[in-house]
Formats: structure tokens, sequence, C-alpha cells
């Protein structure tokens, strides 16, 4: 059904220029509406990041959306049709930077929160927020930090909604139960640098990084399984060379990333690709960045939640897959929480003109308020 509130709420949101790592007032925002059915708020703020933890009860299971404030920068202004925080309705979609990454959802949360909480007063266990402006940014100080709070304290999260746009075509038709894992390394080969016409006097790291590099790309790392594709390898970036002509450069870096199935783990990775390189006996310096470990939430509570009120409110079998990037899921998913990730359509997330169906959003408040009385009316 038609709500204003989720259309009224995405546009204050975006109005907020919410520049990662800003919040500009977003969290606050929210907590106006979450305060008024009884939730209790707790800003936790690491270095430059502000995050929220709001929670509506004391009792197992806890239900949890989470989401993000922040957004990434509009870029060139003149692209735009529209000024992107000035949220503009047009042809039935809402323009705005943010708009699907992911304000939308949030207003969706909120609404759907706000009518369940009213409609359920005595429901069981707990409703929680996690809710970051530190998700397009360094992710540092955001969603993980604040889980690692909460494992402190042993405050576990049961069931999790992260409110990525997940949707490809239409609101619903496809969410995420699951991610591949993030590993990137910044590689760097040395020689000796000097003069080309000695080459006695000089080791080519060039021409000892192709070699090892194409045994890299070659390494069939695994098949991959039900809910994975197989692991890949991808080369991003090489840089050797001083620019001129005749000079043999005294380095080569590369950066690569493996994005991997949970057929894998992050030290069997490093374990092969340090060996290899050794095996050709170069000389090399590598830094690893674990952007997140591979999860997968199977088919239980929330996945047939979800499915089920997909198919109720919008008519639609979902699709479940792993694809695209990480997300904060990755952080959640490890203390043992059933995550998915439900959301609008990605089609215009981080694009010039980045925009919303309105209708949408509609629905997508009726999802979620949906799955929250699958798995919390008592």
């Amino acid at each position: 059904m038609h709500n204003p509130k989720t259309l009224e709420l995405a546009k204050a949101l975006i109005a907020r220029k919410s520049v990662t790592p800003e919040d500009e007032g977003c969290q606050p925002l929210m907590m106006e509406t979450l305060g008024s059915v009884g939730f209790l708020e707790e800003t936790m703020v690491f270095e430059d990041t502000t995050n929220l933890w709001a929670r509506r009860g004391t009792q197992a299971p806890v239900f949890c959306f989470a989401g993000h404030t922040d957004v990434v920068p509009a870029g060139n202004l003149d692209l735009w049709h529209t000024d992107p925080f000035v949220p503009t309705e047009k042809d039935g979609m809402l323009y705005g930077r943010g708009a699907a990454d992911m304000k939308g959802s949030l207003a969706a949360m909120l609404v759907a929160t706000e009518r369940f909480v009213k409609d359920y007063p005595d429901h069981k266990g707990s409703i929680a927020f996690l809710i970051t402006s530190d998700e397009e940014g360094p992710f540092i100080n955001g969603t993980t930090r604040v889980i690692d709070t909460l494992e402190a304290r042993n405050e576990k999260i049961d069931y999790c909604i992260v409110g990525e746009p997940s949707s490809t075509d239409k609101v619903g038709d496809v969410i995420k139960n699951g991610r591949r894992g993030s590993i990137s390394a910044d590689l760097d080969i040395k020689g000796h640098q000097g003069h080309v016409a000695y080459p006695d006097h000089v080791k080519n790291p060039i021409h000892f990084a192709m070699p090892v590099l194409a045994q890299l790309s070659q390494i069939h790392w695994d098949d991959g399984n039900e809910y994975f594709p197989p692991t890949s390898f991808q080369i991003t970036n090489i840089n050797g060379g001083t620019g001129a002509t005749n000079v043999v450069p005294g380095h080569v870096t590369t950066l690569f990333n493996l994005r991997y199935s949970t057929e894998l783990s992050d030290e069997i990775i490093v374990e092969k690709v340090e060996s290899t390189l050794a095996e050709h006996g170069v000389d090399f310096d590598i830094k690893w960045t674990y952007n997140g470990k591979p999860f997968i939430t199977e088919p239980g509570t929330l996945v047939y939640a979800c499915e089920h009120a997909i198919k109720q409110v919008t008519d639609i079998t979902t699709t479940l897959s792993t694809s695209g990037g990480t997300s904060d899921g990755r952080f959640i998913a490890p203390t043992g929480a059933q995550v998915v990730e439900l959301g609008p359509s990605n089609k215009t997330i981080h694009q010039i003109n980045e925009c919303v169906s309105i209708a949408d959003l509609d629905k997508l408040t009726d999802i979620y308020y949906q799955v929250l009385v699958d798995v919390l009316a008592s």
C-alpha cells in the first residue's frame, strides 16, 4: 500500500549531504521515528564515524535492520539533471544521491518498523537498527566497530536484513544471501635500475614479474559451489618504468584482487601466492588487505521469511544470489547471525542521476513489514 511517510523520510534523508563519513543529522532524524515507538538509542562515535545502535526489547531473538547513512560523492554536478541533494520526483522516480544506496531503504525500514510495532506492540524478541556513516569509505570505524562492541558484551543479532540495493529490475527479484570474500594485494617486485645498454649491470623487475604474474593468473583456485562461482583472480594495476626508453626500472608494482568462495580461506590464498613468488626466486614485498571473508546464509528462517514476503507483496519468486561486491553483512555474519541483503534496484547506484522507483519504496516498506510479521509477530 502507498505510505507517504516512506517518501517523506527518503526525501528528508537525501536532503542531508552526508558524503562519507559524514552523517549530517541522518541518524538523529531516524531516531525521531524510532524513539516514538520505544527504541532506546546508543550513539557510538569512533574516530570520524558516527554509528547508531537502537533497540526495542531485551529478549531474543534480535531482528536487526542494518544500513548506512553515508553516500558517495555526487561527482560532476553539471551532468546531473537535478541537484543531487535536492530530492526530486519525476516520472514516478525519486532522484538524488543515496536514493537507491541506501536512503530509500532506510526510510522503508523506519516506516515498516513503526507500523509493525503499532500493530504488534507485544511482539516477541527485539528489533534493532545498526546504522553507520562509514560504509562507502574505509569501513574501519563503522559496522565492524559496532559489532566488536556488541560482541564484547555478548549482545547477539539473530537475524539481519541489510538494506543494500540487491534487486536488479524490480524490487525483490534478487536477494543476496551471501557474499564472496575479498582480498587485495600490493606487490612490489624488486630489481636493479640501470642503463639498458649495460644489461650485465641491471636486474629487470619487469622480466621477473611477467612469468610469475602469468602463473598466478592461471591458477585454478576452486570450482565454487552451489552458492558461489569459482574464485576469480584479477590484476588491476601494473606500474613500472621511469618514463625513459633507456632506463631499466628498479621496481614493478602490481595490484591484484581475489574474490573467493567458501571453498577457500585467505590463509590458503596468501600461502599460495607467496609460495609461487618464492618459487620464481623474485625479490618482493607484498602488502595484503583483507576486505572481508565469504559468508552464506543458507535457506532457513530469515531467507524463507524474505521469500514469502516478496511473493506476497510483489508476486515475484525471488532469486538467491551471492554476486556483486562486499557489504557490511560481512561483519555481521561471522557472529552467527542469519544475514540477507534486500533492497531496491541497483541500476543507478553510484551513478550520475541516481534514482529509485517510488512505487518500489512502497513495496519495500510492505516487504520489510511482512518479514517482521513472519519472524517476530507473537
